[in-house]
């Protein structure tokens, strides 16, 4: 049985204003259930432990995925997530891949995580896959700046800055992710239209761009597992 890592955001502050963020609910859900409807075993993780904060914008009804109203009606994935274990805990050998949903929140926090940065390099260095969606993948931002040159010419996507201009909360955070990913090198890509689905498969990295994508990252994810080209 595959045995996925789920890293979760433990940041809720936001800059300039008293709203909160945390994990973008549906880019937890979606790839959850589809990790879980694969027969994977999913172990889930975050910075501080317990129960991690969740955007409330991702439980607006616009908002609510199916896989949500799944979360709702089922204890034991609702329990796990309520005692998600401690980041340093974490040992990339115990696990085939890892993966970091959204929310605004990594952008503070797994961004800089020094013991995240090294846990993703020793995925790296197993040859088992990171995946990430929208602003997960600042959760390999540190794992850069511990490996100079580990982003540069790979293909990734995120949330674009033009969909946090859209979003209105573009002055609430600390930097956008697209121009970060791209300084450290990143042949970053995107959909033609924002907020439409878009995943991208480089190598060991499978990212995905926004909510829409958060399922078709696992997806990808599993994908890449199923080829057998992945060390156990």
């Amino acid at each position: 049985m595959k045995h996925i890592l789920m890293v979760l955001t433990s940041h809720s502050a936001m800059e300039n204003t008293d709203s909160t963020t945390g994990v973008w609910l549906g880019e937890f859900t979606d790839p959850y259930y589809e990790f879980i409807d694969a027969g994977y075993k999913v172990t889930l993780a975050s910075p501080l432990g317990g129960k991690p904060p969740v955007d409330p914008l991702s439980l607006l009804t616009e908002n609510i995925t199916a896989s949500n109203r799944r979360f709702n009606n089922d204890t034991e994935a609702q329990s796990a997530f309520g005692a998600t274990h401690l980041l340093t805990t974490m040992d990339a050998k115990d696990f085939d891949a890892v993966f970091y949903p959204g929310g605004h929140g990594p952008l503070w926090d797994l961004a800089d995580n020094d013991y995240n940065g090294r846990l993703i390099l020793e995925f790296i260095k197993s040859r088992k896959p990171i995946g990430a969606v929208c602003h997960g993948p600042a959760a390999l931002l540190k794992a850069a700046e511990l490996a100079p040159g580990l982003l540069s010419g790979t293909r990734i996507t995120a949330f674009t800055n033009t969909e946090e201009t859209l979003t209105l909360r573009a002055d609430n955070i600390p930097y956008h992710l697209e121009t970060r990913l791209k300084k450290l090198g990143a042949d970053f890509k995107s959909a033609v239209l924002p907020f439409a689905s878009h995943v991208e498969t480089d190598g060991l990295f499978v990212t995905g761009q926004n909510p829409l994508s958060a399922g078709s990252t696992a997806s990808a994810l599993i994908a890449l597992l199923q080829k057998g080209t992945v060390i156990d």
